[in-house]
């Protein structure tokens, strides 16, 4: 994060020794769907491994493809179609049933909802504080929104290149003038960022990283139209003054002991 601009979510040393797999992190919503924990091996891959399904593992993991490497270890369904309809939030959300554009955030989840007259219409993974910086929790609206936002503090690791916040949407401004986005990124598996939310951006992790080769999954720039009404016609800061309101709640999970 950092004054008057941008938080980034970058994945500490510490908080990488913490939270190494997503076997290692448990929401509440484990308990509706029966699994295994299986440690991938040279050459798996989401694909080779669960075909066209590989997006639905993905999601029940919080991890993206760049993370779903040799040595990860992941949830498995014993029945990967218990997977076709899994969300861990509700399908009504009458405290928004008068919204039409409301999002909720559950930390505990690690999951994003977007509703439309309290019927959620997506639900979405996320990736949120790490425990050090956390996430702030309670009522927000979205103020702002920039398709090709970056980090003036961070970069790409290994590289002096700003890391890429793209399709991001401003929900605060804290008392000394950090702001917090939800904006694509990597997906590790587990909470590891400075405080933003961020949401699946494949696009950016092929430019930046190579990986995946084909990019297919892009929740950032989903919920970026979602709010916007479609794309935005330039790539300036685009003003929200009656943005949709934003709930966060629970608490993020701790790696498992």
């Amino acid at each position: 994060m950092m004054a008057g601009g941008s938080c980034f979510l970058a994945v500490s040393a510490e908080a990488f020794k913490k939270h190494r797999t997503p076997c290692e992190i448990a929401y509440p919503s484990d308990a509706a769907i029966e699994w295994e924990c299986r440690r991938l091996k040279s050459g798996d891959s989401l694909e080779k491994l669960f075909g066209e399904r590989w997006v639905d593992v993905a999601r029940f993991n919080r991890i993206d493809r760049r993370h779903a490497r040799s040595g990860a270890s992941l949830k498995v369904p014993k029945r990967i179609e218990d997977l076709a309809s899994f969300t861990p939030l509700p399908l009504e959300y009458p405290a928004a049933e008068s919204e039409e554009q409301f999002i909720l955030i559950d930390l505990a989840e690690q999951f994003l909802g977007a509703y439309e007259y309290g019927a959620l219409r997506f639900a979405i993974p996320i990736v949120s504080g790490n425990g050090e910086n956390e996430t702030p929790t309670g009522e927000f609206r979205l103020t702002a929104a920039h398709q090709s936002h970056q980090s003036c503090l961070y970069t790409i690791e290994g590289t002096n290149r700003p890391y890429p916040m793209n399709y991001a949407l401003r929900f605060f401004v804290n008392r000394v003038g950090v702001s917090y986005w939800i904006h694509g990124r990597d997906l590790p598996g587990y909470p590891a960022s400075h405080g933003c939310v961020g949401l699946y951006d494949e696009s950016m992790q092929q430019e930046q990283y190579g990986i995946p080769k084909d990019p297919e999954v892009n929740d950032a720039k989903k919920l970026f139209e979602w709010v916007l009404g479609g794309a935005p016609e330039d790539e300036r800061v685009i003003p929200l003054p009656n943005g949709p309101r934003l709930q966060i709640i629970g608490e993020a999970p701790k790696s498992e002991p």
